[in-house]
């Protein structure tokens, strides 16, 4: 089994999903979707070109959407309100897809051995992940949110 391309695969799925949801919600989000999922183009491209660096890119980014994901099942179980809004069918479904782009992406992260080294590792997981909560965080900005 070829641990990048299953890392960029589940890093596709959850870009993709992001994307109909753009394309599906009201008001429509797209250009909301489309800045939040730029972090995952680093760990999409490397991971299809079966580079160590992938592995580490994409677990940021895995962890915050499966933890996005998890708020949001919480909240349409009626279980907790950390994320609230209204979600149609096709948004839920979107959800689980990204759930298991995440699910994937991790289990094929922690079998992948690399060799990169472990700072170069560190400092990789820490720049991807402030460019993934950098990347949410102007999501919603009302100028970017609403186009």
């Amino acid at each position: 089994m070829n641990h990048g391309k299953v890392v960029g695969a589940g890093a596709l799925a959850i870009l993709l999903a992001l994307y109909v949801v753009g394309a599906v919600s009201v008001p429509p989000g797209s250009l909301r979707h489309e800045v939040q999922t730029l972090p995952l183009w680093l760990p999409i491209v490397a991971g299809f070109q079966r580079k160590d660096v992938a592995k580490w890119a994409a677990l940021p980014c895995l962890v915050f959407w499966l933890i996005v994901m998890v708020f949001i099942w919480l909240f349409l179980l009626g279980w907790a309100r950390i994320v609230t809004g209204h979600f149609t069918p096709t948004e839920i479904a979107m959800t689980l897809i990204i759930g298991a782009g995440s699910l994937l992406g991790l289990i094929a992260c922690a079998r992948w051995r690399t060799a990169t080294r472990p700072i170069t590792a560190a400092a990789v997981v820490v720049a991807v992940g402030v460019l993934q909560l950098l990347a949410f965080r102007l999501s919603l900005i009302p100028y970017v949110a609403r186009r």
